[in-house]
């Protein structure tokens, strides 16, 4: 099973949608670290909460080993996206899924494998998983996910919908 790390806002951006699933779709499991679990339940309330809570038997909350390592991301990095980082090298990560540029070029630079939101719906499209992308890259927009007309349109035309 490869092993499969997600930050916090694919997560949000994925449950806006009502696509949540398109995760174990792709990977059958993911891990988030414990700070990316509770960066989704700030709120009570929070429909991504209750969409991660119902999914525990594939989504997998995992505590870092190495809390020393926190405080030297800490001034760059949110929370989850250093625990992320952190979990990542500890378990040799086959894949990263995180969206904040910052966030991704640390994981780069750690020679993480990274792909973001919609690298994951990209492939899910390409893998049969979902007919069209144009519509839910539509509904990220309209829920206020900011995606720039040009990278709407090379993720269409990566998609074979251009």
């Amino acid at each position: 099973m490869r092993k499969v790390v997600v930050n916090t806002t694919p997560f949000i951006a994925l449950c806006h949608v009502n696509r949540l699933e398109i995760l174990k779709e792709l990977y059958g499991q993911v891990i988030i670290p414990d700070a990316v679990y509770r960066e989704i339940s700030v709120k009570s309330d929070s429909v991504c909460k209750k969409m991660v809570d119902e999914a525990l038997d594939w989504i997998h909350i995992e505590s870092i080993q190495d809390q020393l390592a926190k405080a030297m991301y800490k001034t760059q990095l949110h929370d989850g996206e250093v625990e992320v980082m952190i979990l990542s090298k500890e378990l040799a990560a086959d894949v990263v899924i995180i969206d904040d540029a910052n966030a991704k070029k640390h994981a780069k630079y750690l020679g993480l494998p990274v792909t973001g939101t919609l690298g994951v719906l990209i492939k899910a499209k390409q893998n049969g998983f979902i007919k069209e992308l144009k519509p839910i890259l539509l509904q990220l927009k309209e829920k206020g996910i900011y995606i720039s007309q040009n990278l709407v349109e090379l993720c269409l035309k990566q998609a074979g919908e251009s």
